[in-house]
């Protein structure tokens, strides 16, 4: 199969991009850095989570950052496959942005369900309370809605029950703790076997590009499409990443974006690492299939803007953290995305 072609202005794309321009573009808000003996709220706005061994997990994970929580009433109970009704999950949302001893909200987990609420999310609450938003995977839904109608920088980082590697708690530390670096390089950390390396990284387009970040999980990011919440990729570095899609249902997301002219809207794409996306075994989508990197070359390749793929966002044991909204840049040949303003204030 030949590489598809890219059409500069396609006509979804241009329908796509009048919506979004309609909307009026709130300022930039931060919230304030979190410091040793803040209280975080810690929710379920997606799947549940109701495990006594795995919910002992949430006081060791916060203590060990110098933190006290304060978990959600609704956490431990179940709706079918989400954490509790619409109106519970939203409930514990605003009761942790009202209650002002709560400096932070994190999620527990992502799962499915955040989509569910959005259209119920008190957004001017949100506005008056800055606070660290931080989560990924299914709450990228709640990232993209949150800054497109607040404008408050979130974070796209580990959720509570992440397994928080050492590389991880660094990058954690460094983007929501006050006394950060004021400029953050994301880079894979090296590699045990230089020759074999178990996280490559490439440059699917050379070259470098600087805008505020958005994007999280594709998935999530394509079932926003034609939503007031679906992103506004214009000028900005746009990130995406899955996980356990195969290749065919990878392409058909990113053709999905490329249609509604997301990509020729950007000024650069960073592609996370996308665990467990190559053909299922034994049982593939089709006979015959493109790997992962194919698809992304067929799609991305043509673009007239650098694009990186391979780094550990999203995921992956080793995981960075990323502020939706904050500046940064991108060297696609050097494999680096450098965060360039602090998502929160100390």
């Amino acid at each position: 199969m030949t590489r598809r072609e890219v059409f500069a202005a396609p006509a979804l794309g241009l329908a796509s991009a009048g919506m979004v321009a309609a909307q009026a573009v709130p300022a930039l808000l931060k919230p304030k850095a979190l410091r040793p003996g803040d209280t975080v709220g810690l929710i379920t706005p997606s799947t549940y989570v109701s495990d006594p061994v795995t919910l002992d997990l949430l006081k060791l994970t916060t203590e060990h950052f110098g933190l006290k929580m304060k978990v959600g009433r609704n956490v431990k109970k179940r709706t079918g496959y989400v954490g509790g009704t619409i109106e519970e999950r939203l409930n514990d949302l605003h009761d942790m942005f009202r209650d002002p001893e709560v400096k932070g909200v994190i999620c527990i987990r992502g799962g499915y369900g955040t989509p569910h609420i959005l259209d119920g999310i008190d957004y001017d609450l949100i506005r008056r309370n800055p606070k660290v938003f931080a989560g990924y995977s299914d709450i990228t839904a709640m990232h993209l809605a949150i800054h497109r109608k607040t404008g408050l920088v979130t974070f796209h980082s580990p959720v509570i029950l992440s397994r928080f590697t050492d590389w991880t708690q660094r990058h954690f530390r460094d983007s929501l703790f006050a006394g950060g670096p004021a400029r953050l390089v994301i880079k894979n950390p090296p590699e045990a076997n230089p020759l074999r390396p178990a996280h490559p990284v490439r440059a699917i387009r050379p070259g470098t590009a600087r805008g505020a970040l958005i994007g999280g999980n594709l998935t999530l990011i394509s079932s926003l499409m034609g939503t007031p919440y679906e992103p506004d990729t214009r000028g900005k570095i746009f990130f995406i990443e899955d996980v356990g899609e195969e290749p065919y249902r990878i392409d058909r997301m990113l053709t999905q974006l490329r249609l509604a002219g997301k990509f020729a809207q950007c000024a650069g794409v960073v592609v996370g690492e996308c665990v467990d996306c190559g053909p299922k075994e034994f049982r593939p989508g089709f006979e015959s299939t493109f790997s992962l990197n194919e698809v992304l070359d067929n799609i991305l390749g043509d673009l007239k803007v650098p694009v990186l793929s391979g780094l550990l966002i999203g995921h992956t044991n080793d995981q960075a953290t990323l502020p939706v909204g904050a500046m940064a840049s991108m060297d696609a040949a050097a494999g680096e995305l450098i965060i360039e303003e602090r998502g929160a204030v100390d």
